[in-house]
C-alpha cells in the first residue's frame, strides 16, 4: 500500500478519553505507521453546550501518555466554521441543498401522522426542490435550516474493512440537517468536510458510527469527493459481558495512570481487544506496528479482561528498568506528601519488589515504608514483639552494629541471633519486618535489610529493645 494513507482520531470533548476511543486512536495511529502514512488527530468540539476545556486536556493528556503522537493536528472544528459555512454556500448554489423553513411544530406533527399511518417517522422533503414543483413562500421572520438533498433511488453501499459488504437503500435516508437555523453546522456536515479538506484515506471508529456512514458517503460524493475506506470497530464489553460503561472501571484512560498502569501494558491489552497475531499475548510497540492490518480484526464484540490487563502490567512492570520505575514511584511518593529521599536509593527498592507486585500504586506502597517513620498496628506487636523477639532482636542489633552490610553477612548475623536464642527463621525474621518496615511479610529479610540500610536498621530496632 502506498504511503499516502491518512487516518484520523476525532473525539467529541463531551468527556474523557476511555477504554473504547483510546483503542480506535490506537488502531488509527497504527495503521498509519505501518502504512507510512499520516495520523491526525481533530477535535469535534462543535457541541458547545457539552465540550470542556478540561475534556480536551483529558484527550491530550491520555493521547501522550499512550504514546499516539499526532502528524498533524490537534485541529479544533469550532475553528473552521467559516469553513463549513463556504461549504454550504457552494452546496446551495450547486442544488445539493437547500433551505427548509419546516417549523419545529409542523416536524413533530408531521411525525405523528406517519406515526398514527404506520410509517417511519422521517422529513417528507415539503421543501426540498423538484422539477415542475411549486414551492410556498418563504415565510416572514423564519429563519430556515438548511438540508442536504439525498439521493432518493439505489442504495448506497460499501465494503467495510472490518464488517464486510453494507447496503442502505437512499429510500431509508431523508433530507439531513446540514446547518442548523442559527447558521451553525451539523456533526454529520462537518465530519465530510473534515475527512475531504484533510485527505483522509482510511476512517477506522466505532460502529456506532455505521448509522452515519452512508449519509456522509452520499454528501462526499455531492462535493465531488473520493470516498475514504471505513472500518468500524465493534464494541467493548464489560467484564460481565455487558456494555462497557463507568462501573466497569476506568472513567478516563488517566484513571489507569492513577492505578498505577503503565502505558506500554495498556497498549498491548488494547491491541489485543479485537485484533489478534496469531498466538502473541505480549509483544512491543514497534511489533504492533509492524504486524498491524485491518485484516484481523474481528467483527464481533470485545470483551474487557481486568485479570489479563492486571497480568500484562504485572509483566511489563517486572521487565522494566529500575531507574525508570524508581522515577515514577518517585513523583507517586510526591504526590501523597512523602519525601522520596528520605529512604534508601529507589531503585534498590524498586528491584527488590518489582517481580511482587501488579501496578505501580503497590511499588510505591512499598517503598513509602523505607522512606517514613513505620507505625505497626497494636496487633502485629502484640503477636510478633513478645518478650522472647525483643530479646533476640536486641542480640541482633548488637552484631548489625559492625557486620559487612552485604546479604551474606546479615544472613549469618541472624542466624547466629537464632542459634544463641534456640529460635527458628520466622521467630526472628517476622518481628525484625515487623520492627524495620511495619508489616510481617517483605522480601527475603536479608535483601531488606541491605536495601533499608545500617543506620535506618538499627534506629528502627532500637525502638524495639
Amino acid at each position: 500500500m502506498a504511503s499516502n494513507v491518512r487516518t484520523r482520531f476525532a473525539p467529541s470533548p463531551t468527556g474523557y478519553l476511555h477504554i473504547g476511543g483510546a483503542r480506535t486512536a490506537l488502531f488509527s495511529w497504527a495503521f498509519a505507521r505501518r502504512h507510512g502514512g499520516t495520523f491526525i488527530l481533530r477535535i469535534e468540539d462543535t457541541d458547545v453546550a457539552r465540550s470542556t476545556p478540561a475534556a480536551v486536556q483529558a484527550i491530550l493528556d491520555g493521547m501522550s501518555w499512550l504514546g499516539l503522537d499526532a502528524d498533524e493536528g490537534p485541529f479544533y472544528q469550532m475553528q473552521r466554521m467559516d469553513r463549513y459555512k463556504a461549504v454550504i454556500r457552494e452546496m446551495l448554489a450547486a442544488g445539493t441543498a437547500y433551505h427548509c423553513y419546516a417549523s419545529t411544530e409542523e416536524l413533530d406533527r408531521m411525525r405523528e401522522e406517519q406515526r398514527a399511518r404506520g410509517e417511519k417517522p422521517r422529513y417528507d422533503g415539503r421543501w426540498r426542490p423538484e422539477p415542475g414543483k411549486v414551492l410556498p413562500a418563504p415565510p416572514a421572520g423564519v429563519e430556515p435550516v438548511v438540508r442536504f438533498r439525498n439521493p432518493v433511488d439505489g442504495v448506497v453501499a460499501w465494503d467495510d474493512l472490518v464488517k464486510g459488504r453494507i447496503e442502505i437503500a437512499n429510500a431509508e435516508l431523508d433530507d439531513l440537517v446540514i446547518a442548523r437555523a442559527d447558521g451553525t453546522p451539523t456533526y454529520n456536515f462537518c465530519v465530510v468536510v473534515d475527512d475531504r479538506d484533510m485527505g483522509i484515506t482510511h476512517v477506522i471508529r466505532g460502529d456506532d458510527h455505521v448509522n452515519n456512514t452512508p449519509r456522509q458517503i452520499n454528501i462526499l460524493r455531492a462535493l465531488g469527493a473520493e470516498v475514504p475506506l471505513y472500518a468500524h470497530l465493534s464494541m467493548i464489553l464489560g467484564d460481565d459481558g455487558t456494555k462497557l460503561s463507568k462501573r466497569h472501571g476506568a472513567v478516563s484512560v488517566m484513571q489507569y495512570f492513577d492505578d498505577g498502569y503503565l502505558p506500554e501494558a495498556v497498549i498491548n491489552y488494547l491491541a489485543r481487544l479485537g485484533w489478534s497475531h496469531g498466538d502473541d499475548e505480549i509483544f512491543t510497540r514497534e511489533q504492533f506496528v509492524d504486524w498491524f492490518d485491518l485484516d484481523h480484526i474481528t467483527p464481533s464484540a470485545a470483551q474487557f479482561n481486568t485479570e489479563k490487563l492486571n497480568w500484562l502490567n504485572a509483566h511489563y512492570i517486572k521487565h522494566s528498568d529500575d531507574t525508570k520505575l524508581a522515577a515514577d514511584v518517585a513523583s507517586r511518593l510526591a504526590r501523597r506528601g512523602v519525601d522520596p529521599e528520605a529512604g534508601p536509593r529507589l531503585e534498590s527498592v524498586v528491584a527488590l519488589y518489582k517481580e511482587r507486585v501488579a501496578n505501580l500504586n503497590e511499588l510505591a506502597d512499598a517503598a513509602e515504608l523505607y522512606c517514613v517513620e513505620v507505625h505497626p498496628s497494636y496487633e502485629l506487636l502484640a503477636q510478633h514483639l513478645t518478650d522472647a523477639a525483643r530479646a533476640a532482636l536486641a542480640s541482633l542489633k548488637a552484631r548489625l552494629a559492625d557486620v559487612a552490610w552485604e546479604k551474606p553477612a546479615l544472613n549469618q548475623a541472624i542466624k547466629d541471633t537464632m542459634a544463641e536464642h534456640g529460635l527458628k527463621m520466622p521467630q526472628v525474621a517476622i518481628p525484625l519486618r515487623v520492627a524495620t518496615l511495619g508489616v510481617a511479610q517483605t522480601p527475603a529479610i536479608d535483601a531488606v535489610l541491605e536495601v533499608l540500610e545500617r543506620e535506618r536498621v538499627l534506629k528502627r530496632i532500637g525502638r524495639y529493645v
